[in-house]
């Protein structure tokens, strides 16, 4: 890896080196960018962010759905001292509430965005009473459509180690967003390290297909690859989404050696693969295949390289590590080409500061734990009990982290700060953990977050979308995630307080999935009545108790009870009445497993997920080009609504 000091050197020493980063669009669609074109981009991009009035120390938005848009704009904002806060653009009514969230915090943020997003921000901000606050930040937005002309260099500042480069707020929903505030030296510090483990060089391919608004997509495997001079490969998010295998059949192609995902994607990945066998895949080249950023199933793992053996995918290839955003990623990697290493411990015996029983994999209270690997240099970690007291070997504590790549806190955040970190300085991660044989196994959360596609939401922020809906105010319902030991995801599963008859719970629980599944886009798998809510001493819920007793199956007689309900309820089904209606149908049906769609039902109602909403907007996209945008669909969420909106744009087209 180079030595340099600040991201600003980084960039700077890269610009004479014949290296690119190439952007992968389309099935045969790519663009490569040259280092020293990157360079020249961003220099010209910051000479309008000075025009505009950007100043070192700025905070800046970057609010973009294009991969090259966004690195020529996060490296513009870093040669100017401008400190870029990425966010996901999304395209439910939840993101662009955190947008304004965030753009509260910052005071007086720039954005740089593009016309078509500053355009919904704004009709949002009128439905949602934002507009003072959007009025004051339009004369500080930045659009790519005004890029015409970028032959006049911005002027560089010289940053130091200890200035603030970016800050990452959390991936998933929040009320109250908490920003990761990272330097230069945290990230630097952070890249020594996993280059060293790892053995990044520039002879190594890289392929990510994770937006760079997540910590594993920006620096894990851009900022990561960069250092390293790694030939790398940028893949669009939603492009993966919409076409899973593409992903192997690009590393494929380029001869990729490094590749990543969390657990959802090696999922989604398979399922687009079905039971066809990998044909005409060859990833004999691949000797690193990262898998993080959310908690790690073995079995998932397992069913992927077989899978994919075929392909010639090594079966030591995989690679589960462990980091988070405030650790400018990596905490611990494994030694690479080392198999992986797996424990079998009696689930029951999994309290804090209590020695692990081993016990057969086969074993009925039996949970894998997969070996994340020893803490990098520059990184040292340590397993406590409640009273931040370090735990021996073999015992599960809660997981603290300390080191150079560490950050400082949380941006304008004292109240998060203090309940982050020790008294002697470490960061609490929120996990707990064990160490054996020197590795780090992570056995679960002493903090309430749920993974969902590899992002992190928080019970609270859900349950307080839903206060608002009769008789589930606050404290009246749980989310939580669940996943049994033979699923390799997490599901949304809600819990409501409720002692009357199935038949009245019924719209009380579709209305619950509904609103969560419009305002966040995520699809809740169930919501299940429970006649206790159960709470600590001091009033907090205990999802987990909750989680236990839904693994366990203490609610099985009630949720196939209601399964029978919403079955004998279904309308008799109607016959489209048009073509537009007719293919708009099996579109829907295709996207959802199957499962009969009315052309009244609301796709909300159906738990359609961002994901499920995305592979419907592409096969529409593909029969009526342009003709729906991809937000629209939560404006019209039934088959009748959107067929009248194709039918008049068709009208109007023709």
């Amino acid at each position: 890896m180079l030595n340099v000091t600040t991201l600003t050197e980084l960039i700077e020493a890269n610009r004479a080196v014949a290296g690119a980063l190439t952007y992968l669009e389309g099935e045969r669609e790519s663009r490569s960018v040259s280092f020293a074109q990157l360079y020249e981009r961003a220099l010209g991009i910051l000479y309008h962010l000075q025009r505009l009035g950007a100043q070192p120390g700025d905070r800046m938005l970057l609010l973009l759905g294009r991969n090259e848009q966004f690195i020529d704009a996060f490296w513009a904002a870093l040669l100017g001292g401008i400190i870029p806060v990425p966010l996901a653009a999304g395209i439910s009514a939840e993101h662009r509430h955190k947008f304004f969230r965030i753009a509260a915090q910052l005071d007086a943020p720039f954005l740089y965005s593009d016309q078509r997003t500053v355009e919904r921000l704004a009709t949002f901000a009128e439905q949602s009473g934002q507009t003072e606050r959007f009025a004051a930040l339009r004369p500080r937005t930045f659009r790519v459509e005004q890029l015409e002309d970028i032959s006049r260099a911005g002027k560089v500042h010289g940053a130091r180690p200890e200035d603030v480069a970016f800050i990452q707020f959390s991936s998933g929903s929040t009320n109250q967003p908490k920003g990761v505030v990272l330097t230069h030296g945290n990230i630097l510090a952070n890249a020594r390290g996993a280059s060293e483990v790892a053995g990044f060089n520039p002879q190594d391919v890289s392929l990510s297909w994770m937006p760079l608004t997540h910590d594993m997509g920006l620096i894990g495997f851009h900022l990561f690859m960069f250092a390293n001079r790694v030939q790398a490969h940028l893949m669009s998010t939603d492009l993966f989404i919409r076409r899973p295998l593409l992903w192997l059949e690009f590393a494929s192609r380029i001869r990729a050696t490094i590749l990543c995902s969390p657990n959802f994607g090696y999922k989604h990945y398979l399922k687009g693969l079905g039971e066809r066998p990998p044909d005409g895949l060859d990833l004999s080249r691949v000797r690193l295949i990262f898998n993080g950023a959310e908690p790690i199933s073995a079995s998932l793992c397992e069913q992927f390289l077989t899978r994919l053996a075929p392909g010639r995918l090594a079966r030591n290839a995989m690679y589960p590590v462990y980091g988070l955003a405030e650790a400018s990623l990596a905490v611990s990697f494994p030694t690479p080409a080392a198999p992986m290493r797996t424990l079998a411990l009696n689930r029951h015996r999994l309290g804090v500061g209590e020695p692990v029983v081993p016990v057969a994999p086969t074993a009925r209270e039996a949970v894998r734990l997969i070996s994340e690997g020893r803490p990098l240099p520059n990184c040292v970690l340590r397993i406590t009990d409640e009273a931040d007291r370090p735990l021996p070997e073999g015992q599960v504590g809660h997981l603290q982290i300390q080191g150079e790549n560490v950050t400082r806190g949380y941006y304008r955040n004292p109240e998060a700060n203090a309940a982050a970190f020790t008294a002697d300085g470490w960061l609490r991660t929120g996990d707990l953990a064990l160490i054996q044989g020197g590795e780090l196994y992570v056995s679960g959360r002493a903090k309430d977050i749920i993974f969902i596609n590899g992002q992190n939401y928080y019970p609270h922020d859900l349950e307080a979308i839903l206060e608002t809906l009769p008789g589930l105010e606050l404290g009246k319902v749980a989310a939580a995630g669940v996943r049994r030991d033979d699923e390799a995801l997490e599901q949304l599963v809600l819990f409501v307080l409720y002692r009357g008859a199935a038949e009245e719970f019924l719209p009380i629980a579709g209305a619950a999935a509904r609103r969560i599944n419009e305002q966040t886009g995520l699809e809740v798998a169930e919501v299940v009545p429970v006649n206790r809510m159960p709470k600590t001493t001091s009033g907090k819920v205990q999802r987990y108790a909750l989680v236990a007793s839904f693994v366990d199956g203490q609610f099985d007689e009630s949720r196939r009870a209601l399964a029978a309900l919403r079955s004998a309820q279904r309308a008799p089904e109607t016959a489209a009445r048009s073509e537009i209606e007719a293919v708009l149908t099996r579109i829907c049906e295709t996207a959802l497993g199957g499962r009969r769609v009315e052309l009244t039902d609301n796709l909300f109602d159906l738990g359609a997920s961002s994901l499920k909403l995305i592979e419907i907007h592409e096969q529409i996209d593909r029969e009526y080009p342009g003709k729906i945008d991809l937000p629209e669909l939560f404006d019209f969420p039934t088959i009748v609504e959107l067929a009248h909106q194709l039918q008049e744009r068709l009208a109007a087209a023709a």
